[in-house]
């Protein structure tokens, strides 16, 4: 999983310009492509399809922030705090919404209310940045105080309309929405924009494995987005062995490789193609105990790939004990 040594193709942005009027710092405290990662980047796209900043698909249509999210709940449930971007004063925030999350079960109750737990801060020069989906209880702000970059404003949630624990971060001009990593608005496709609102921009990484577990059978996938599947040991009588890969940003064509290896070597490897594009995915492969046979014990690596017209972009592993 990201944090157990994430190998990611990621793409830096050297020698852009900071635009004038607001800086931004990371609105998290964690650190990108080891313990959180960008989901989707606000839509650039006027019409109904959609396209992120770079072109490419980490978006949907009508997006209107950046969203930092966790690869699980478990991750969510450690806390991670949410920071303010820049200086500001609290103009208004929400609490007590629950961190069930979006579901047709939850739609009713979070109507009008999408953001969830969040905070909107107000910036010099018609500026203002809002944090969405915090976790219930979390806000550790009041209106009408002051705050600096990097003060703890809550922690990242699921609450609203959020499927995945994160943190949505909008900024806006003059009510505008505006997107920091093009804030001057010259991004074409053929030509990338030449500004950012932000201090460091972050790397862009165009997908990646999120978690990678061993187990003796297929996991419910709510229980890899929980992040309570991956076993810490099992035993040799153990009926299966199984590897499962939990990724973001695949492609159609995409493939997914999964490799169990132990004592003896390779115990088995299997490529999977993606059949369309998923804001997540979930993948697994395993093989089952024979007869009578029991597993050789000592320590079993499980890897996820993920491959991008034949190139890893994206590399995870995870090692358990059979005893």
């Amino acid at each position: 999983m990201i944090k157990r040594g994430l190998l990611a193709l990621s793409l830096p942005f050297a020698g852009i310009a900071t635009a004038e009027g607001l800086t931004l710092q990371l609105p998290v405290d964690c650190t990108l492509g080891d313990t959180c990662y960008i989901q989707q980047y606000m839509d650039r796209d006027p019409g109904k399809g959609f396209t992120d900043f770079q072109c490419r698909g980490l978006s949907y249509d009508g997006h209107k922030g950046t969203d930092f999210a966790l690869p699980t709940r478990a991750d969510m449930a450690e806390g991670v705090d949410v920071i303010a971007a820049a200086d500001g004063r609290v103009r208004g925030f929400r609490d007590g919404m629950s961190d069930a999350g979006y579901s047709a079960d939850t739609a009713d109750g979070i109507e009008g209310k999408e953001c969830g737990n969040g905070v909107v801060l107000v910036h010099p020069g018609g500026w203002e940045t809002q944090y969405c989906h915090l976790k219930q209880g979390s806000i550790a702000i009041r209106n009408g105080q002051e705050v600096k970059a990097g003060e703890v404003l809550g922690q990242i949630g699921q609450s609203g309309r959020a499927e995945f624990p994160h943190l949505h971060l909008s900024v806006r001009q003059g009510g505008k929405p505006v997107d920091p990593f093009d804030p001057d608005g010259t991004l074409t496709c053929a030509t990338p924009g030449d500004s950012t609102l932000w201090a460091d921009t972050p790397a862009y990484t165009p997908g990646g494995i999120l978690e990678v577990g061993l187990a003796q059978a297929i996991p419910d996938y709510a229980d890899v987005k929980a992040g309570t599947a991956g076993a810490a040991s099992l035993a040799p009588d153990a009926p299966a062995l199984v590897v499962f890969g939990f990724s973001f940003g695949t492609l159609e064509d995409d493939v997914v490789r999964l490799e169990i290896s132990g004592p003896d070597g390779e115990v088995i490897s299997r490529d999977t193609r993606l059949k369309r594009n998923h804001a997540q995915a979930f993948r697994a492969i395993g093989k089952r105990r024979r007869g009578s046979a029991i597993w050789p014990t000592g320590t079993y690596t499980g890897r996820a790939i993920l491959l991008r017209d034949g190139i890893a972009i994206s590399t995870a592993d995870t090692m358990i004990e059979i005893r």
